[in-house]
């Protein structure tokens, strides 16, 4: 039996960064919080509070934050990969908080892209998850207002006055095919629109050698956490081409049982996963099947 590790799978370059700040500021011996879990992989978020970092879950704990209460040290907060609202960027200012800024460069291009665009007028269209933090950073940066669009029903229920300007962004992990669906349902309503594919490369990538995977395994395993967006749509793409997909977080949640006819695993991870999680599930199917 083969064992294959798609070479896309784990820690993206956005989220590597952003972990790698976290660990570099706890060794500094300041108390540490983060604005929201760092990355979404509860193994991950864990190892980091038994290291003393601190989540921050809500605007109102930031809120609850006074600088003049803290000793030194313990003021400082980092910002998760998926990036925050700009109103999150003035309360820490406003707090005196030391703010380092973790966001993924793609995501912050996005903030970029639709601040400029809602400062010329433009209504803003985000294709994606609207209860994913990534998808709230986002809409946090628009001066006209916003709507986000997830399924092709919600795309042609859409209505705007014809003289309306949009401008179109993506979360950075949407599904490609998906999102040129629903942008060509837009197109021909006949706005005139800006469309700006802000999908992570490293994610179409990842997608697409998945589905490559997929369609040559007998069985797929698609690691990630349990709240990982980009993880679920993984999972969903090799279940549309393997039937026998398992979807873990850890070695510990996976409970295999091969029959003798199966010739190839496939092995594929979230933007999320460490590395160390997917060699122990690589080095088990490989030693026990």
């Amino acid at each position: 039996m083969e064992v294959v590790v798609a070479k896309t799978a784990g820690f993206c370059f956005g989220v590597k960064r952003a972990v790698d700040m976290v660990y570099e500021q706890v060794g500094t011996g300041k108390t540490v919080h983060t604005y929201g879990p760092i990355v979404h992989n509860e193994e991950v978020v864990k190892d980091l509070e038994e290291k003393g970092v601190r989540v921050i879950e809500s605007r109102e704990e930031l809120l609850a934050m006074d600088r003049e209460h803290l000793q030194p040290g313990e003021g400082t907060v980092i910002i998760r990969a998926h990036g925050v609202s700009e109103a999150v960027y003035h309360l820490m200012e406003e707090k005196k908080l030391e703010r380092i800024d973790a966001t993924c460069p793609f995501v912050k291009n996005i903030h970029r892209i639709v601040r400029k665009r809602s400062e010329e007028g433009r209504h803003i269209i985000i294709i994606g998850n609207g209860e994913h933090p990534e998808v709230k950073g986002i809409k946090g940066w628009s001066k006209t207002p916003v709507t986000v669009v997830e399924t092709k029903e919600q795309a042609q229920d859409f209505s705007l006055n014809m003289d309306e300007k949009l401008c179109i962004v993506a979360q950075t992990t949407f599904n490609y095919k998906k999102f040129q669906e629903l942008v060509e349902i837009f197109q021909k309503k006949g706005y005139d629109i800006i469309v700006a594919n802000t999908i992570c490369n490293a994610t179409k990538e990842r997608q697409e050698e998945a589905l490559e995977l997929a369609a040559k395994a007998d069985v797929m395993i698609v690691i990630g956490g349990t709240h990982s967006s980009n993880t679920r749509k993984l999972y969903e793409l090799c279940k549309s081409r393997c039937e026998s997909t398992y979807y873990i977080q850890t070695l510990a949640d996976l409970k295999l049982d091969l029959p003798n006819s199966v010739e190839l695993v496939g092995i594929t991870a979230g933007a999320s996963t460490p590395n160390k999680i997917i060699e122990e599930v690589q080095n088990y199917v490989r030693i026990n099947f």
